[in-house]
């Protein structure tokens, strides 16, 4: 959300900020909506006071017993005025909501101009691309192969875009959640939460997906929605309070299955388990001071990283430009694993520094101790990392020519020692149902 009475002050930020991200700018429209309320608010006071005024005369002039009809109708006209007028400022204030709930967060200083994906710029690159002596596979055929990955079954149970991990696999997604936890909790300074994946409404419009996005969303007959990251239960935790300066920054971190629609993928990676309704992922979800959010930002990004280092990943970081940032960003890191079976990045973690855009939403808010009234907080959210894709790289990058996959060292107390994945048969085996 943004600062009504900055806008005010600066229209011209606002727009130019939009004009980066390829929007159209809003100043105008805001401004001539919130001229009208004020004016509206104006003329609500002044026919109030007046009301108030004329109500005394009429009790004056009934005491000298004399005629007080036509102060008594004036009286009558104003409660009619008067409640039309808070009608329309109401519908005044409702339409302003609107409007500044359907604006996207301003990219910073730090963002680089552009308009989509191909202006996004490599930051760093990080470790060596595998060389194979054969034609690397992708996940889809490797784990369909092995008989550990079935899109089949998981079509008869839920449709497209679902699977059915089985076997060393399924326990390698558990391994790598507990793996990243493990990580995140003990060597990062994060706190684990276990939280809700149904959420109320007010939750999601807090952290931006609604209104605008709800066509994105699962939402359920009694109004519950479930959550596309646990961004949005992480993030507020601290929604309607005022925390203490010395209690920044915040740092939680969850592993929970996420929910998403993929409305708008209609084409893109039907095959495999890159782009799926349902999937897990490790959220890492920061609330700090406004001065410490661009270094908490570099920091939330190095603890990703770290994932794919410790698991011998090749990575590369990208700055995301304008035109490519989330709604609710200002800045924004993607991490992009190298797969090596589509001979291509994909993201696997994407880490953004929000500001007060989700604060003023939640009201959430600090106060410094000696100092007058409060400030909102910054918050920031990165995946750490998503767990499925992780998986894929894995599968991908540790690719056998026999078809196994070897186990990375830093996974292998979390899968019972095993260094390798092959084939198994038995019931999990699809082809031997009736």
């Amino acid at each position: 959300m943004h600062d009504l009475r900055l806008i005010r002050e600066a229209p011209e930020e606002l727009d130019t900020g939009l004009t980066r991200r390829g929007a159209e700018p809003a100043s105008a429209e805001i401004l001539a909506v919130d001229q009208d309320r004020r004016a509206a608010q104006t003329d609500l006071q002044e026919m109030l006071q007046r009301r108030n005024e004329v109500s005394r005369q009429v009790g004056a002039v009934k005491q000298t017993g004399e005629d007080a009809s036509t102060l008594i109708a004036e009286v009558q006209s104003l409660k009619k005025n008067i409640a039309d007028t808070e009608n329309t400022e109401r519908d005044l204030a409702n339409r302003l909501e609107m409007l500044l709930a359907g604006l996207p967060n301003l990219p910073n200083a730090n963002t680089p101009d552009g308009a989509d994906e191909a202006d996004n710029v490599e930051v760093r690159s990080v470790g060596e691309k595998p060389s194979f002596d054969f034609s690397p596979m992708e996940h889809f055929d490797l784990g369909e192969a092995l008989g550990l990955m079935d899109f089949e079954l998981a079509a008869r149970l839920s449709g497209a875009r679902f699977v059915v991990l089985k076997g060393a696999l399924a326990r390698m997604e558990r391994a790598l959640g507990a793996f990243m936890l493990d990580l995140h909790t003990e060597e990062h300074g994060y706190t684990e939460v276990a939280p809700p994946v149904l959420v109320k409404e007010g939750a999601l419009y807090n952290t931006g997906q609604l209104p605008k996005f709800s066509e994105d969303l699962f939402r359920t007959s009694d109004n519950y929605w479930l959550i596309p990251t646990a961004e949005v239960p992480l993030t507020n935790i601290p929604a309607d309070k005022i925390m203490e300066a010395s209690a920044l920054p915040i740092r939680v971190t969850a592993w929970t299955s996420c929910f998403r629609s993929e409305a708008g993928s209609a084409g893109r990676d039907t095959r495999g388990m890159l782009r799926q309704h349902q999937f897990n992922k490790v959220e890492m979800v920061s609330v700090t001071h406004p001065d410490d959010s661009e270094a908490e930002l570099e920091r939330m990004t190095t603890c990703a990283e770290e994932v794919l280092k410790q698991l011998g990943i090749h990575y590369r970081v990208v700055a995301l430009c304008a035109g490519d940032i989330g709604f609710g960003a200002r800045q924004t890191f993607d991490i992009e694993a190298w797969i090596p079976g589509q001979s291509m990045y994909r993201e696997v973690s994407s880490c953004s520094n929000c500001g007060d855009f989700q604060a003023r939403r939640m009201k959430a808010r600090f106060r410094t101790s000696g100092e007058k009234g409060t400030r909102f907080v910054h918050t920031l959210n990165g995946s750490g990392l998503a767990v499925g894709r992780t998986l894929i790289a894995i599968m991908e990058n540790y690719q056998n020519s026999d078809g196994s996959i070897t186990i990375p060292e830093a996974l292998r107390p979390y899968m019972g020692g095993k260094s390798r994945i092959e084939s198994i048969v038995g019931w999990c085996d699809d082809s031997t149902s009736n």
